[in-house]
C-alpha cells in the first residue's frame, strides 16, 4: 500500500495545516506532543512512508521492545534521538520519566520527578497518575502531572531546570490535562472540582506570567448552596489548541459547561460559548476559520464556531456553524483527514473519530454533515493516527486497525496484533512507529523482506 502521490499529499498537509502554530523549534523534533506536529493527529506527509501498514506480532517490522518499570497514559513524544514518556506507581506515590534510544530502545534516562504522600484517589477504572503527555522542543521537555507537579527538563541530561509544585487543584478523577507551548509560554490547564483556570508559565524559568479563571456558570448548586456531587460536574481534562486570529494568537479551551478563546499573551478572556456536557478532554481541532471542539461526556456534542475578529463575548448563538450532536467519541480525539474525492484538485477535508466502544464515524469538517459510520469492534481510548487517505486506530484490547476513507465510507484494510493492552497514543519517529502498551515500549518498521 504506497502513500499519496507526493503533490496530493503537501496540498493536504498545507490544508490541515491552516492556522494552526508550529513554534520553529518543534519542526526539528519529529513528534513534539499527543495530537503530533500538526496537532491534529496527521503523520507528515514526508514521513508516511516510514510507518508500516501490517506487522505480525513476532514479525520483522519489529525493531525493539522495551519495557518500562510503570504504566501511564502519556504518549511518547520523540526528538534528538530520544523517546521520552512519563510514568507512574499504581498508587500515585511516585512519579517518573523515561528517555529511550531512538534507534536501539536503549534506557537512557529513568529518573523519580515527585514523590507524594497521599496522593488523590482516581476514583474510576481508566485513568492513571501519569496521563497527561509531556511537550517536547529541542531544547527543553515539559512535563506535567497535573496538581502534582511540572518541570522543564534538560534534553541532555535529563536534569531538572526548574519545576513547580505550587499549582493545586483536586481532580477528584485524576489529571489528565497536558501542556502546550506558544512563544515563550507555556499553557497549562486545571479543571479541577475546586478550582477551574488556565495557567501560563514563562518556559525558561517557570513563573507565572499570567493566571485566568473560568467564567463559567456551572449551574449545578444543590439546595444548601453547594456544588453538586463535590463539584463532580465542574471537572474536565482538554488539552488546549492555539489558533492564529488575525496578528494575534488564542488560547482555545474547553471546560466542563463552556469552552473559551483567550488573548495567548495576556490571558484575558476573548469569547465563551456555553455547552451542557462535562469531562472534555479531546483537544480543539483548528480548520481554516473554524475551531472544532468535543464537549466530553457520554452525550458528547462536536461544534464548529467560527473564529474570527467578530469573535467575542458570548458567541453560543451567533458563531456555531455546525453542531454534531450524537455517537461522539468520549476518550479518543478526533482527526482531521483530507481526501481526494474525485480528482487530485478535489480536497473532501472530515472529521473522524472513534468512540469508547468502537464505532468510527466521519462528518465534512466545512458543514458537519455526516458522511458515514461503521461498527469496528474492540474498546477505544487512544487516539487515530491519519496517514494520507490511511487511517489506523489503536484499541485498548490490543489490535491496531488500518482503514482507507474517503467521503463515501471505510475501508478496513489490515487487522494488526499489538499483543498488550494500549491507552497511550501512537507516535512517529523519523523511521518507525512507536507503540506504548501496559509497560513497554516497542518500534515497528517497515519490513525489510
Amino acid at each position: 500500500m504506497l502513500p499519496l502521490p507526493s503533490v496530493l499529499a503537501s496540498v493536504i498537509a498545507c490544508l490541515l495545516a491552516s492556522s494552526i502554530v508550529v513554534p520553529a523549534s518543534a519542526q526539528s523534533v519529529s513528534w513534539p506532543a499527543k495530537a503530533g506536529p500538526l496537532s491534529n493527529g496527521n503523520v507528515p506527509a514526508e514521513r508516511i512512508a516510514v510507518v508500516p501498514r501490517t506487522w505480525e506480532a513476532d514479525g520483522d517490522h519489529l525493531a525493539w521492545t522495551t519495557e518500562i518499570r510503570h504504566g501511564g497514559h502519556s504518549t511518547p513524544v520523540i526528538g534528538g534521538g530520544k523517546i521520552w514518556l512519563t510514568s507512574a506507581t499504581e498508587d500515585g506515590k511516585q512519579q517518573f520519566v523515561d528517555a529511550l534510544d531512538a534507534t536501539t530502545g536503549e534506557v537512557l534516562h529513568h529518573r523519580t520527578l515527585f514523590e507524594n504522600a497521599s496522593p488523590e484517589p482516581l476514583g474510576n477504572p481508566v485513568n492513571n497518575y501519569a496521563a497527561p503527555t509531556p511537550v517536547l522542543q529541542s531544547d527543553g521537555l515539559y512535563v506535567h502531572f497535573g496538581t502534582y507537579g511540572t518541570a522543564r527538563l534538560d534534553v541532555d541530561s535529563g536534569a531538572t531546570v526548574w519545576q513547580r509544585r505550587d499549582i493545586n487543584v483536586r481532580h477528584f478523577r485524576g489529571p489528565g490535562s497536558s501542556p502546550v507551548i506558544v512563544d515563550d509560554l507555556l499553557i497549562l490547564t486545571f479543571d479541577g472540582i475546586d478550582h477551574q483556570f488556565v495557567v501560563a508559565l514563562d518556559k525558561e524559568t517557570g513563573e507565572t506570567v499570567w493566571k485566568t479563571d473560568r467564567t463559567t456558570d456551572y449551574g449545578d448548586l444543590g439546595e444548601d448552596g453547594l456544588p453538586l456531587r463535590e463539584g463532580d460536574l465542574r471537572k474536565a481534562y482538554s488539552t488546549p489548541a492555539i489558533m492564529t486570529v488575525g496578528d494575534s494568537q488564542q488560547v482555545i479551551s474547553v471546560g466542563s459547561r463552556a469552552a473559551f478563546g483567550y488573548d495567548a499573551v495576556t490571558g484575558r478572556e476573548i469569547w465563551t460559548l456555553r455547552h451542557d456536557d462535562y469531562n472534555a478532554a479531546a483537544q480543539p481541532l483548528v480548520f481554516e476559520d473554524k475551531v472544532i471542539i468535543n464537549t466530553g461526556s457520554r452525550g458528547a456534542e462536536l461544534i464548529a464556531i467560527r473564529v474570527d475578529d467578530s469573535t467575542r463575548g458570548d458567541v453560543t448563538d451567533s458563531h456555531v456553524v455546525w453542531n454534531h450532536d450524537r455517537g461522539n467519541s468520549r476518550l479518543s480525539f478526533p482527526v482531521l483527514v483530507a481526501t481526494a474525492a474525485g480528482g487530485q484538485e478535489s480536497i473532501k477535508p472530515m472529521v473522524v473519530w472513534i468512540t469508547d466502544n468502537g464505532v468510527a464515524s466521519a462528518v465534512d469538517a466545512r458543514t458537519g454533515r455526516s458522511l458515514w459510520a461503521k461498527r469496528m469492534g474492540g474498546n477505544y481510548v487512544a487516539s487515530p493516527l491519519v496517514m494520507g487517505d490511511r487511517v489506523a486506530f489503536f484499541s485498548s484490547d490490543g489490535e491496531s486497525v488500518l482503514t482507507k476513507v474517503d467521503a463515501q465510507g471505510i475501508e478496513i484494510l489490515a487487522r494488526n496484533p499489538i499483543g498488550e493492552d494500549l491507552t497511550a497514543s501512537p507516535a512517529v519517529a523519523s523511521d518507525g512507529l512507536i507503540l506504548r502498551t501496559g509497560n513497554t515500549v516497542s518500534k515497528l518498521v517497515r519490513s525489510s523482506r
